[in-house]
């Protein structure tokens, strides 16, 4: 009879530690989601709280300035985000977008206006020739970046930051190489302009080219990435390159590979941006990098290597997007911008080595 009672106890017991344990591990979890969210949850609240402040931010035609902005950044984060997937980076994207924006203004100039910078170009150019030149530079640019990284073995921090400068070096050379000394290369051609900051009507809001053209270098890149053996490796060797080389995957070919699809987008959104802006100059790009990065890293491309998604940069890039324009449409001062930005990156990588900790 004692013998029953204690089994029961025991039972009993058991069931109570039994709940606990699993109270316990349902709190964690949702705690783990609360604070892997945190940064969502954050960007939302600002968002809200904008919207509160000024109901006008959400009217149609400040989204399709938002989406339009976004655009050029978006693309250029589309290659940047490969490089991330390696678990590298690159510092010089936003000035390989300044170079290959000033070969692409100076090549379009309006031939009557006077001081073009090629006053030997008379007829307009067709517009695909100013663009492939611009997607080959943006090539060479970063072929010097794959060499560094995949030959040389550096890291791909100096790599970029070397390649950052020399861009630089170059766009600044460039621009002051005109005959009446440095100046804006202004003065577009009316067909180029047309057909980058062109838009059409859906409904009741007005969809620039420039979210088309985001749209389709998306979709292509999403090809890439989840339908080729290059999309494949680069999660292989981002996930660990040693396994990935053992089981026969050529690293140096696919960090090229990668490479040489980014200096695409880069020449592409150089090309755009020259077009949606109307001006080059040598500040042209300036932290464009930070801007991609940044919006990679919201979007869920981890830097430890071998995770994102493109819907997942789509989404990061709209979003820095949305939150740099609030703060402009408030009228934040602008250097406490750059704080808010820099605590958003920060916190975005908090949370980027915290779900790495969690899985190791």
């Amino acid at each position: 009879m004692n013998e029953s009672r204690m089994n029961v106890k025991n039972a009993a017991n058991s069931g109570s530690e039994g709940f606990d344990s699993n109270a316990e591990t349902f709190g964690s979890k949702w705690k783990d989601r609360l604070l892997n969210s945190s940064l969502y949850i954050i960007l939302g609240v600002l968002i809200v709280g904008v919207v509160a402040a000024e109901p006008s931010f959400l009217s149609f035609s400040n989204l399709g300035r938002i989406m339009a902005q976004a655009s050029t950044r978006g693309i250029l984060a589309l290659g940047v985000a490969g490089m991330i997937v390696y678990t590298g980076t690159d510092l010089s994207a936003g000035r390989i977008l300044g170079c290959c924006a000033a070969i692409s203004a100076s090549l379009l100039q309006s031939v009557t206006y006077a001081s073009r910078m090629y006053p030997g170009i008379t007829q307009p150019l067709p517009l695909i020739v100013p663009l492939l030149l611009s997607i080959l530079v943006g090539m060479l640019f970063c072929s010097l970046n794959a060499f560094g990284f995949a030959i040389l073995r550096m890291h791909p921090f100096i790599i970029s930051l070397g390649t950052q400068l020399i861009a630089y070096g170059s766009l600044c050379l460039y621009i002051d190489s005109q005959s009446g000394g440095a100046q804006p290369l202004a003065s577009l051609d009316p067909r180029y302009i047309s057909i980058v900051n062109g838009s059409f009507d859906i409904g009741f809001m007005r969809l620039p080219y420039l979210v088309i053209y985001l749209f389709l270098c998306a979709a292509v890149m999403w090809v890439i990435w989840n339908r080729t053996t290059l999309g494949k490796n680069m999660f292989a060797i981002g996930g660990n390159s040693e396994a990935a080389a053992v089981s026969g995957v050529n690293v140096t070919r696919n960090i090229f590979g990668v490479y040489l699809v980014a200096g695409v987008l880069y020449g592409i959104a150089a090309f755009l941006e020259a077009g949606r802006v109307q001006s080059v100059t040598t500040a042209t790009g300036l932290n464009y990098d930070l801007d991609a990065i940044s919006g990679c890293v919201i979007g869920g491309v981890s830097f430890t290597g071998g995770v994102g998604t493109i819907p997942g940069v789509l989404m990061g890039v709209i979003i820095l997007q949305v939150i740099n324009y609030s703060l402009y449409y408030l009228g934040v001062n602008a250097y406490l911008q750059y704080i808010i930005k820099g605590l958003i990156i920060i916190l975005a990588v908090a949370i980027d080595v915290r779900k790495y900790i969690a899985r190791k």
